[in-house]
Order: C-alpha cells, then sequence, then structure tokens
C-alpha cells in the first residue's frame, strides 16, 4: 500500500475530477477541516481516509486497510463502529486530537450519487459536553490567550457549565496562572510567538480573530447587553480580545449558539490569594509532586456526594479569595452542619440522588441532551423540595441563600413528569422517550406498532390465498420498513398494485411548544446547580471536619498567624502518629530560621502552615486544635530541587530564579517558605546568598518567613537584627541509631544528624565512617581557624606530637565498635599500640 503523509490529501494536486465522487465529497469535508481527524459516517461505520486512517490507527488500535482505490491510487482506510464511538472519541481527546463528525443527512431513495454529508459536530479537548467523554469530578476549560508587549489577556470558558470568565496578568504570571486554571485546550493568535506550556493541545488561530471591537460585539450580543461596564471589562481589555476569539471558536465546534452562557466574571488584581506555579506544586494542592492524583489535598477532602460538589472544591482550593466575608460565610455554613448531623446526613443520601444539573442543563441549552439526561433532570426536581427543606432549617445565611436558589415553579417538574418515560431509551432513536398520555398521536402510533404483528400475519395470509403464492412473506426491518417479499421463481405472479419501495432508516424526533419553553427555562439552571454544589460541598466537609478533629479558623485584622496543634493533613494520614506543633508568626518574629536533622520534620512545618492558611482562606475547616489567620495576599514556597535542563537552566539556576520571584513580589502580607537555598553552589557562596536572602526577607519584604537551613551560620540572624527567632527539631541519638522527635522547639539545633540519616537510607558502613572521619579533620581545622584566625596556618603550627594525636583521633573516630568481631577488635588495639610507640617522623 502507498503510504501517504499523515495529513495529505490526495487530489489536490489533481483536479477533484481525478477522484471518485465519494471521494470527492470526503476531500471537500476534509478541506475544510484540514487540522482534524474526519470521522465519515458510512452506514454502520465512520471511516478515515488517507492520512487521517494512517494517523489514527495506531492511536486507536484499530487496522488500517483499503479500501478500492481513487485517482489511480489505494484508499488508505480504517474505522470505527457507530455504535461505539463515544469510546473512540474519548481516547482520541485524552491524546489532545480533535475531531470533526461528517453523518449522513440526504436521502438514500433520492439521493443522486453519494448521499449529501455534513459535519454536524466537532469534538475538541477544551469543548466537551458529553457525558462519556468529560471527567465527571473537574471541568474542562477551553482558554484562549491575547499577548501585547508585557501582558497577556485570559479567557477562560466551561463550555459543560457555561461559566466564561477573564483576567489580564503581567506575563511573567502567566504560567501560574494557567496552573491554576488547567485548559483542556489553549487558543493563541498565529504568530505571536508566546510561549505555550508543553502537554496542553493548543491551536493557533488567524490574529483578526482576537480583533477588540469585534470582540466586544461578540460579547455584548453573547450576554444581551448594551455594554460590557456592568461587568469590569474595561479592566481586562486584552482579556476581552482573547473572549471574542474563544466564543468564537466554541459555536464553531458546537454548530449552535451558546444560549447557556449567559454571565460573565472579570477576576480583578488582588481578588485571589496569590499562589505561584512552584507553590501549587509544591503544596501538592491537586496533584503530587510526582504528578499523580493522590495523596494530595484534594483526594484528601473530595467526599463529595455529586461530580458538581468535587468540581466546586477544586474550584475553591485553586482560587481562595483575599477578602475574608467570602470565607467567612462559608466557616458558618461548614459550622451549622456539623451541629446537624441527622439533617445533614439526609442531605448526604438526597443529594446522590441527583444528577449533575449544571452539565445537563448545558446539553439542554446546545441541543444534544440524550432521553436519560432529561429523566435524570426530572428526578432530581423531584428532590429539590426535600433538599431545600433540609437547608432552610438552618440559620447560616450561605444555607439560607442556596435553599431559595432551590425554589423551582412546579410546573417544570410536572411537564418533565408527563413527558419523559419513567425508564427512557440511551438514544432517541430507540423510541420509548416520551411518557405514554403525552401526545395523542404518538400514542396511536405506538399501537399500530405494538399491534402490527397480528396485522402481519393476517395481512400475510390474506396475500398469499390472493395471489396464489404460497411463500409470500410480510415482514417489517428498519432498513426497508414493511414489505412483502416474493421469491424470484414466482415474480411473474406478482399482482400489478405492488410497488418496489425504499424507505429511510432514520429516526424520527419529537418536539411540542411545551418542550421548547422547558429547554428555555433549564438555560437559568446555573444558579441552581451551584447551590446544590455548594450544599454538598459544605455538607461533606462537615462530616470529614469532625471525624478528623479540624476546627474552625479565625481571622484577625492583625498581620501573622497562631497555629496551635497544626497537623498536615495530607502527611497524617500517611503516617502511623503525627506530633501536631505550634506557630507564631508575627511583626516581632515575623523570620523563623528551621533548623534540625533531615527528616526531623522541618519541611512538614512549613508546609502544613502554608496548608492551613490556604484552607483557612478558601473557607474550610483546618487541622488544628485553633488558628488565627492575619491578612494574607499570597503564598510563595521555594522548596527542593529541580532543574530545567530543556530550558537551560541548572539546578542553582531554577532555584535562584524562584528566590527571585519571591524577593520581587513578596509583601509584609505574604506567607514565604524557603527551604534549604543555597546549596546548588559552593559552601560559601551559598552560605552568603542564603543569610543576604534570609536578611532581606526580614528587613526589605517584612515577609511572614519561614526559613528552614542547614547552614548553622544563619541562627546567629536573631541576634544581628529584631524580627527574627530561631526554632529547631531535635533528634535523639541511640547506639549508632536516631530517633527523630518531630517536634518543633525554640532556639537553633545543636547537630544535623546528617551521617545517621545517610546510614539509614543505606550508605555503606565504610561509606559513613570514611565520613566521620573526615568530618573530625573538618571539627578540628575549624578549632584552628578560630583560635589562630587562618584555616591554612594549621599544617606550619601543628606538632610532632599533634601529629600522632591526629593519628590517633582519626583512627578511633572512624570505627563502629558495635560491628567489630572479637578478632577484629584485637587487631585494632595492637594497630592502636604501634601508633603510640612508633618513631616520630623525621
Amino acid at each position: 500500500m502507498k503510504k501517504s503523509p499523515a495529513n495529505a490529501l490526495p487530489g489536490f494536486d489533481d483536479p477533484f475530477g481525478a477522484h471518485t465522487p465519494m471521494m470527492q465529497q470526503y476531500l471537500r469535508v476534509k478541506a475544510e477541516h484540514p487540522d482534524k481527524l474526519v470521522f465519515y459516517r458510512m452506514g454502520d461505520f465512520y471511516e478515515m481516509f488517507y492520512g487521517d486512517a494512517e494517523r489514527a490507527a495506531p492511536m486507536l488500535d484499530i487496522t488500517l486497510t483499503a479500501r478500492g482505490a481513487s485517482a489511480g491510487a489505494p484508499i488508505p482506510m480504517a474505522g470505527v463502529p457507530h455504535h461505539a464511538v463515544e469510546q473512540y472519541l474519548a481516547k482520541l481527546v485524552r491524546l489532545g486530537e480533535s475531531v470533526a463528525i461528517c453523518e449522513q443527512i440526504g436521502d438514500p431513495a433520492t439521493s443522486k450519487g453519494p448521499v449529501e454529508r455534513k459535519v454536524t459536530r466537532i469534538v475538541t479537548p477544551g469543548t466537551l459536553t458529553d457525558a462519556v467523554l468529560l471527567d465527571a469530578r473537574r471541568d474542562s476549560l477551553l482558554v484562549a490567550l491575547s499577548p501585547a508587549r508585557q501582558r497577556v489577556g485570559i479567557a477562560w470558558l466551561s463550555l459543560a457549565g457555561g461559566q466564561l470568565r477573564l483576567r489580564d496578568v503581567a506575563a511573567g504570571e502567566l504560567v501560574g496562572e494557567l496552573q491554576r486554571i488547567v485548559p483542556s485546550e489553549l487558543l493563541y493568535p498565529d504568530g505571536n510567538g508566546i510561549a505555550l506550556p508543553s502537554g496542553v493541545p493548543a491551536r493557533a488561530l488567524p490574529p483578526w480573530q482576537f480583533d477588540a471591537d469585534a470582540a466586544k460585539r461578540r460579547l455584548v450580543e453573547q450576554l444581551g447587553t448594551l455594554d460590557l461596564s456592568a461587568f469590569g471589562a474595561s479592566d481586562a481589555p486584552l482579556a476581552v480580545q482573547a473572549a471574542g476569539a474563544l466564543l468564537q471558536y466554541a459555536q464553531s465546534t458546537q454548530q449552535a449558539a451558546l444560549a447557556h452562557v449567559r454571565s460573565l466574571v472579570v477576576e480583578q488584581v488582588g481578588d485571589l490569594l496569590a499562589l505561584d506555579a512552584a507553590t501549587r506544586r509544591n503544596l501538592e494542592i491537586t496533584e503530587t509532586l510526582r504528578g499523580e492524583p493522590a495523596p494530595t489535598l484534594l483526594s484528601l477532602l473530595d467526599g463529595c456526594a455529586t461530580p458538581a460538589g468535587s468540581r466546586l472544591l477544586r474550584q475553591w482550593l485553586g482560587a481562595p479569595r483575599r477578602e475574608r466575608e467570602t470565607a467567612k460565610a462559608r466557616h458558618t455554613a461548614i459550622a451549622e452542619l456539623i451541629a446537624s448531623p441527622v439533617p445533614r446526613s439526609h442531605l448526604a443520601a438526597d443529594l446522590k440522588r441527583t444528577v449533575d444539573v449544571e452539565r445537563v442543563a448545558a446539553r439542554v441549552a446546545l441541543g444534544n441532551a440524550r432521553p436519560r439526561d432529561l429523566s435524570g433532570l426530572r428526578n432530581t426536581l423531584r428532590r429539590l423540595p426535600t433538599i431545600r427543606e433540609s437547608v432552610a432549617t438552618m440559620n447560616a445565611p450561605l444555607l439560607a441563600q442556596s435553599a431559595k436558589a432551590l425554589v423551582i415553579d412546579l410546573k417544570w417538574a410536572a411537564l418533565l413528569e408527563r413527558a419523559i418515560a419513567e425508564e427512557p431509551a440511551a438514544s432517541v432513536r430507540d423510541g420509548n422517550v416520551i411518557a405514554r398520555g403525552y401526545d395523542a398521536e404518538l400514542d396511536e402510533l405506538r399501537e399500530i406498532k405494538d399491534g402490527c404483528g397480528a396485522f402481519l400475519v393476517e395481512l400475510e395470509a390474506r396475500e398469499r390465498a390472493r395471489t396464489g403464492i404460497g411463500n409470500l412473506k410480510v415482514e417489517y426491518n428498519r432498513v426497508h420498513g414493511f414489505y412483502i417479499e416474493v421469491t424470484n421463481a414466482n415474480a411473474q405472479r406478482v399482482p400489478d398494485d405492488y410497488r418496489r419501495r425504499q424507505t429511510m432508516k432514520n429516526a424520527e424526533r419529537y418536539i411540542t411548544p411545551e418542550l421548547k419553553t422547558f429547554e428555555d427555562k433549564a438555560l437559568s439552571a446555573e444558579e441552581r446547580a451551584l447551590a446544590l454544589a455548594t450544599i454538598d460541598l459544605c455538607t461533606a466537609h462537615a462530616g470529614q471536619a469532625q471525624a478528623l478533629g479540624w476546627s474552625q479558623p479565625l481571622f484577625r485584622d492583625a498581620l501573622g498567624m497562631t497555629i496551635r496543634g497544626g497537623r498536615h493533613p495530607v502527611v497524617e494520614t500517611q503516617v502511623e502518629h503525627f506530633i501536631p506543633n505550634d506557630l507564631t508568626l508575627d511583626p516581632s518574629r515575623r523570620l523563623l530560621i528551621v533548623t534540625g536533622p533531615n527528616m526531623g520534620g522541618k519541611s512538614t512545618y512549613m508546609r502544613q502552615a502554608a496548608v492551613i492558611a490556604l484552607l483557612a482562606c478558601c473557607g474550610l475547616y483546618v487541622p488544628a486544635q485553633a488558628a488565627e489567620i492575619g491578612p494574607l495576599d499570597a503564598i510563595y514556597t521555594r522548596i527542593g530541587a529541580a532543574d530545567d535542563l530543556a530550558g537551560g537552566r541548572s539546578t542553582f539556576m531554577v532555584e535562584m530564579t524562584e528566590a527571585a520571584y519571591i524577593l520581587n513580589r513578596a509583601t509584609d502580607e505574604s506567607l514565604v517558605l524557603i527551604d534549604e537555598i543555597g546549596r546548588g553552589t559552593s559552601t560559601f557562596d551559598g552560605l552568603a546568598l542564603a543569610w543576604a536572602i534570609a536578611r532581606d526577607l526580614a528587613q526589605k519584604n517584612r515577609s511572614l518567613t519561614l526559613f528552614a537551613t542547614h547552614y548553622f551560620e544563619l541562627t546567629a540572624l536573631p541576634s544581628e537584627m529584631e524580627g527574627c527567632a530561631n526554632v529547631h527539631f531535635d533528634a535523639v541519638e541511640h547506639k549508632d541509631g536516631i530517633v527523630f522527635l518531630h517536634e518543633v522547639a525554640e532556639g537553633p539545633a545543636n547537630k544535623s544528624y546528617g551521617l545517621q540519616v545517610a546510614k539509614l537510607a543505606g550508605v555503606p558502613a565504610e561509606s559513613v565512617r570514611s565520613a566521620r572521619s573526615y568530618l573530625a579533620r573538618i571539627d578540628r581545622f575549624s578549632a584552628r581557624r578560630d583560635a589562630h584566625g587562618d584555616l591554612f596556618a594549621a599544617g606550619d603550627t601543628e606538632t610532632e606530637a599533634e601529629s600522632k594525636d591526629s593519628a590517633l583521633r582519626e583512627k578511633l573516630a572512624a570505627l563502629d565498635l558495635d560491628t567489630l568481631s572479637p578478632r577484629e577488635a584485637q587487631q585494632l588495639l595492637y594497630e592502636l599500640k604501634r601508633l603510640l610507640e612508633q618513631e616520630p617522623p623525621r
């Protein structure tokens, strides 16, 4: 078989006329969608041809074959059955591919040549609405970028939910914003040269689609307003341009208006607690440092009964707000639910029986709702009064607001009760969707269909008697409908009134004015869906907080934070016994130098402080006996060692870049975590940089800072400047082992225990002994340097006695007495005696 390039279109070098009529039709469709795989409906299969077939076959693990020839060459072909198309689409979308679905829309009975076909649906990673293709517990977001000079406009849309948001950011903050938003697909103006994150499907659009005036007109038309001033869009002009391109793209994929996108949120600078990319990664909010979904803060907290609740939790954790009223309202609601265990359990049970109202409403708006979407919506509407009554008994304002949003006009529930069958088929084409008694004509047709068996038997008997054809059959199938089958041997006996007949196999769809009105009403379901999700999230978190012993945090106006009995929520679930610790940060001790052994608990202590602050700002309870949180504008972290070799940055360069980012942005309302900075260069360079960074954070930025280090020289900082203090984690040596206490105490540590930790890690005993011997030499040099003021003078002043003494000390320091056999101990004594008796060198 002749192999074509992945995206080649045979026939474009030659006239279309060189191809068969079927291939001419296919190639015209493909020319309109060159960057997508085309699923071309042929009978019971969706076929792909040429480059599409060659590219998709290995991705889908399907057979690549050939279908005849066109323009003198074989046609590479691969196909998938139409009844299983969703599973193949899901696989392609996960791989970042986009698919144009070309359906047969013409009548085979009347078509001359190929049946008319048309692209009726385009599936891309960021425009999914079908439940089969979506991850129920996370948003699928289409994101558009519009860069200009040193700023970038960002617009993002959840097509499955109808939420559109905008924000203008500095170019340097784009990576962090995209990590927060987590796009499923990115749009950007072609030729702009913007740096895009790896691993996200990206599509370049013509720059004219980002035109500012056209974008404003498109947004105004979409939202049904006179202008955008009410939304604060003037604060995000670049994002408005991005939104214009985004809406046009989304509409083109759906082949329909986006009737459910009726609101716009413009995020203002300072609305959210700033969390840069490094901080989100280091705190393991939604994925671990290895990129896995668990164990993370999200995986621990997601006990929601509904997918919408899970998505809302992800949004809360990803975008904690700086203003306190929203968080306080959530805290109050959770406290109320904790105090009401019986209603809470009833709520959880009722919520589990609801459907994803937000996504069902979106599918109704886009005209692709399935029968079971509507029956699920009906069943949910049945439960809303019970859910609302349970919530309405509580006093928390947020719950009262949610209960109010659940008030519905009963006629819409009644309509669904009358119109939709109790157990509808999965697809409209299968029938049994409209309830009996709703439409008289439909009921009559059903009676004819249900009674047609007896009618056909009677007709067959009559026709056999009339024609004398004993083997005549009267039958029905979905392709040809009702027909009379006569064998060729009896063709001469067919009556004159018989006519050859062909019928379409396409299913009929029914809609009434009432259902159309209901569709319009369903478009306003966003507020109701959010209310359900909020109730679900608060209910689930109340049960978790009570079970885990978490507490309601308090906010204060004074700078700083005080935590009593704080724990790290994720680490606590991974260990047998977790030791809680206290923390106090305020203007009098805004920089804490944290020292102690590796594995002693320093990193966990710092991270748990950040996680507690984050949870409080999200409006959730915290893993502590008590916590008071002052004003916060950001959380910054500089933790761990990582390089960026592809970007030409060493580990130390990455470390310094992250440190510079913090020093240039942190304020006195920022929480900063610094762990082991300066280790990627020489000891003295690293120490000098660590000292300078700590000093600037304390004196210039005046941030609330936890600064973990093994440079013990930094423990002198509290004596050099105000606002600094030392805390440490200790350990206890037992024989050659070590026991970590994991408990914070005031003051500096007196030892790092690095050799003991190395032994625990499996470093060979001989290597550890050598390290201990070398450490003893370093300690002696340090002592002489302190005494003489010159490290390198030690060799000139050392006496012969001191030399012999040094040799003995080194030998003894390198011993591991617990591992010596009796024979080895005896040999060692002889060797030590020889060292004492030998003549000094002359």
